[in-house]
């Protein structure tokens, strides 16, 4: 079997309404895909986040990695991995080209499970065939205010959730102390609550004072209180506090996570698969994590996400989004989008991993 074609390309979709976290605000979501195809037919499909560059992805695995893909057998992805990675050194190594990266590896896997006839999850070694899923939301909008916040809370806990994951760091921190306490009165006592604050504060006075001020409210963690590459701050910060600091979903290749690790700067990661390396790379981060006893919540894209976690015997959870949160919206363009029953994920077992593209669709929103 080899690689016969690669197809990259773009797509964006408008969100119905702006969506703010604690420093950033969105209009639309756009995603970079790629399509490889072997000789025999198959076809495995890769995707990432784009946060606006998706463009830029899908034209770096056209130029740079394509021609290392063409002719070769899609079976090798240690091999190709590692051609990917060095033969790009100089530019690469995190960033853009992690994820040009990312994106093909997952599709040579998703190759990989449909040749051998297997969803991806049973190919990697099945550790269960369920996943938890928590709902993550608890965004910002000029109109929700602590009541559209406790009709969300109350949403997620009649889904059957029992853990869910909110916003923090837009507002001050005396604000910030209502909304968590308005979540936590909606889902109790026993539910798990998780904070995330997208590397809000700029040093360790304010992310200290900020996440003390949340710990009678018993967080699960506090994700990102700094900017991801600050991770001797993000250290100093998790010693500080009585619950963990997670991260990770911005995190590139095992170098980074060691690092992460190595300076005790986080007690649970985050890898995301369409960022790290593909699903080469982010086993490569959870059986390492494992040897440490280090949980892993990986980030966003549960429909890939949820193999990897039954794959493994140290992952947590799957992060989820309601669709109609309009927040994620990458599942107006799949024939099958995946959604938990009573807060848990069964896992798909369609060869491969799972994820359909509707074509139709995707053309509808494709930028190039």
């Amino acid at each position: 079997m080899q690689i016969e074609s690669v197809d990259s390309f773009a797509v964006r979709i408008p969100l119905d309404s702006d969506v703010s976290f604690s420093n950033r605000t969105l209009e639309e979501r756009d995603h970079a895909i790629v399509r490889i195809t072997t000789d025999d037919g198959v076809e495995g499909t890769g995707f990432t986040l784009g946060y606006d560059s998706a463009e830029i992805i899908a034209d770096a695995v056209e130029r740079l990695l394509t021609p290392i893909l063409l002719g070769e057998d899609p079976n090798d992805t240690e091999r190709l991995w590692r051609e990917m990675f060095d033969g790009t050194v100089p530019i690469g190594r995190k960033g853009l080209l992690l994820r040009a990266i990312s994106i093909v590896d997952i599709a040579l896997w998703d190759i990989k499970a449909k040749a051998a006839n297997q969803p991806l999850y049973k190919l990697l070694g099945a550790y269960t065939d369920e996943v938890p899923a928590y709902a993550s939301g608890g965004y910002y909008r000029d109109e929700k205010g602590i009541d559209g916040l406790i009709e969300e809370m109350e949403k997620y806990v009649a889904h059957g959730h029992d853990r869910v994951k909110m916003k923090v760091g837009r507002e001050s921190v005396k604000r910030e102390v209502e909304r968590v306490k308005a979540a936590r009165e909606v889902i109790g006592p026993d539910r798990t609550l998780m904070l995330d604050a997208n590397g809000k504060w700029k040093n360790k006075q304010e992310a200290v004072n900020a996440c003390r001020a949340f710990a009678e409210f018993d967080p699960y963690f506090i994700e990102e209180p700094v900017m991801p590459d600050s991770v001797e701050l993000m250290s100093k910060v998790n010693e500080s506090l009585d619950y963990p600091v997670a991260a990770g979903e911005l995190e590139f290749s095992r170098y980074g996570f060691a690092e992460l690790l190595r300076e005790g700067a986080v007690d649970i990661i985050q890898p995301d698969v369409t960022v790290v390396g593909g699903v080469t790379e982010w086993m490569r981060i959870a059986n390492w994590a494992a040897v440490k006893d280090i949980s892993v919540a990986p980030h966003y894209n549960w429909e890939l996400h949820v193999h990897l976690l039954a794959a493994i015997e140290n992952g947590l959870w799957a992060e989820y989004f309601y669709r109609d949160l309009d927040v994620t919206v990458f599942d107006d363009v799949l024939e099958y989008p995946l959604k938990p029953s009573g807060g848990v994920f069964e896992v798909p077992n369609r060869a491969g991993h799972g994820v359909v593209l509707d074509k139709d669709k995707v053309d509808d929103f494709r930028s190039n």
